[in-house]
């Protein structure tokens, strides 16, 4: 009975962020879009370094939503497109099997569609290769402007996974072109770093910004998935050596660093998540089977340490605060991945109860972080909703297959 009442709750609380999304059209603000206020435009402080670092870090850190004051426009965000065609797609074979309360296939095809072309629309055609970007001018760091549209690996690499998962439903070869030509990008336009024995990719053709693990695998889990389709060893062999670099600066505990900067230093749950992801893609694509133990070692340490008993997800393996959305989204995705979805099922239950009870507001989007102190409830498209969207149709998805597994026993 209790269970069935836990399901019946993640039930509507994702038909709830569904129809929240839905009715917005997946446009929304950003934790980082402050720049894109036509008012702080109007008054010539774009031009001033400290100026802009201080302008995005007041509107990401305030708890209070000055955008619509400022005249931030809500926009579409490629990133958050490729998640919430990522999550329609599960949501299709979820439909597939008889289950239609997400919705008729007819009607979540028409969605896929829609998002697919909207993905080919918003891609960056100034490069080697599809790639994509944020919808917003961003400042790293005193010295490090991204401009607006400034193609990603992470961004590239959401967006043409959802595009090999849309070919996979529909059959259109156009989203398949276009998700294979974003391998041009990440071998022609990254930069590479060598790493012990391997490398890393940069996180944009920008110089800098060479360091982080998380960044270099999904360019790696994006070749991954080209070679699969193409057989073109060259993208292996790159994956390879990225995943080589991530797995030779991987801690005797199992865990990973953010970067390798000094101040880079600290150990997360997401970018955790995200690296045993990356590594399964490419040990699943391309049958190399040489970093299994660091994938085992990994989750040993992901699943030990940002997880407490009742559901509470931690951002650090050390310190709990500030609790992101991200940190619940990533380890229902992780899960699935990895095939441990009904080896840890009641703690993924437990989270994403914890996540609906205290993050899930009552009009159907999910909150940003959780602080010690005044916590962010703002809703952001691609940072919360669009992560979580995909995230519980992982979780859900997962379900489904358990359900279809006892039903044909």
């Amino acid at each position: 009975m209790q269970e069935h009442k836990l399901k019946s709750k993640n039930i509507a609380s994702f038909i709830d962020l569904k129809n929240y999304c839905e009715t917005e059209e997946f446009k929304g603000w950003d934790p980082y879009d402050g720049l894109n206020s036509m008012v702080f435009n109007a008054t010539g402080l774009q031009n001033w370094d400290l100026a802009r670092l201080a302008w995005i870090q007041g509107f990401k850190r305030s708890p209070i939503n000055f955008r619509k004051f400022l005249l931030v426009p809500k926009e579409y965000n490629s990133k958050g497109i490729g998640l919430f065609l990522s999550g329609y797609c599960n949501l299709y074979r979820i439909a597939k099997t008889g289950n239609t309360r997400f919705g008729k296939k007819e009607e979540i095809l028409k969605k896929v569609n829609y998002l697919s072309n909207l993905l080919l629309k918003l891609q960056n055609k100034n490069y080697s290769g599809a790639c994509w970007g944020y919808n917003f001018d961003w400042q790293a760091r005193r010295l490090f402007l991204f401009p607006k549209e400034t193609p990603t690996v992470v961004a590239t690499t959401f967006c043409s996974s959802a595009l090999f998962e849309a070919f996979e439903i529909t059959k259109d070869k156009r989203y398949l072109e276009t998700a294979l030509s974003s391998a041009n990008f990440i071998v022609n336009d990254l930069n590479r770093t060598r790493h012990n024995e391997g490398i890393l990719f940069s996180y944009s053709p920008l110089n800098g910004n060479n360091t982080v693990y998380n960044a270099s695998l999904l360019g790696a889990k994006l070749l991954s998935i080209c070679y699969k389709y193409t057989s073109k060893e060259e993208y292996k062999d790159l994956a390879r050596l990225s995943v080589l670099a991530a797995c030779e600066g991987q801690k005797e505990d199992g865990s990973w660093v953010y970067g390798l900067l000094p101040v880079q230093s600290w150990i997360d749950s997401f970018h955790t998540g995200y690296n045993l992801e990356a590594i399964q893609y490419y040990q699943e694509n391309t049958g190399d089977t040489s970093f299994k133990e660091n994938i085992k070692k990994g989750f040993n340490f992901y699943i030990n340490n940002f997880f407490e008993g009742d559901g509470t997800p931690k951002y650090y393996h050390d310190k709990k605060y500030p609790i992101d959305i991200h940190c619940p989204a990533q380890l229902f995705v992780t899960l699935s991945k990895l095939n441990k979805f009904d080896e840890c099922k009641q703690l993924s239950a437990k989270v994403l109860n914890w996540s609906i009870q205290y993050m899930q507001d009552k009009r159907g989007y999910f909150y940003y972080q959780l602080k010690k102190g005044v916590s962010s409830k703002i809703s952001y498209m691609r940072w919360s909703n669009a992560f979580m969207f995909n995230a519980m149709s992982h979780y859900l998805l997962e379900e489904q297959k358990l359900q279809n597994a006892i039903a044909n026993t």
